[in-house]
């Protein structure tokens, strides 16, 4: 093997591992692994772990942070869920563009210090439009994308489409 052919080869394995080094995250000694986002709405979650852990992955995959308030005890909550699983169009705008966090509000747990970081949140479920940094960008109630006892589909899918440009 000719020495430019060798230095070529061993200047590109070092790129690669340099490349790979600075990519793959490491946690910091002493770190715990990070739970997954909530898929539901849970009392016992801490949201602002949740939101530190959302924040990374819109940071890592370019995209926004969708916080869904609400709980299990809203009829809107639950027809959020039922209607993103109805619409696999809708669902994929949303999960390619947001990372869907769901911050539990209710008796048992308000989360009223978390929550006042944002405006005043009236009826629920309500929507925040976050950037990968965690600036607000967007605060949605989620009334005016309602459809008679259901979700509005237009609505729904312009709201998601301009959040993604703000």
């Amino acid at each position: 093997m000719a020495r430019s052919q060798f230095l070529w080869r061993c200047s590109r394995r070092r790129f690669v591992a340099l490349a790979c080094a600075l990519v793959v995250p490491f946690p910091a000694s002493g770190a715990t692994e990070t739970r997954p986002l909530p898929t539901g709405f849970d009392a016992a979650r801490d949201p602002a772990q949740d939101l530190a852990a959302a924040l990374r992955i819109a940071q890592a995959t370019r995209r926004r942070v969708l916080v869904q308030v609400g709980g299990d005890w809203s009829t809107w909550s639950r027809a959020m869920d039922r209607f993103f699983g109805a619409q696999p169009e809708l669902k994929r705008i949303r999960d390619a563009n947001f990372v869907l966090l769901k911050v539990n509000f209710s008796k048992e747990n308000p989360n009223a210090a978390f929550l006042a970081r944002w405006p005043k949140i009236v009826d629920y479920p309500h929507l925040f439009v976050l950037d990968a940094d965690g600036r607000l960008l967007h605060s949605q109630a989620s009334a005016p994308l309602e459809a008679a006892k259901d979700y509005d589909l237009d609505r729904f899918r312009q709201f998601l489409n301009s959040s993604t440009l703000r």
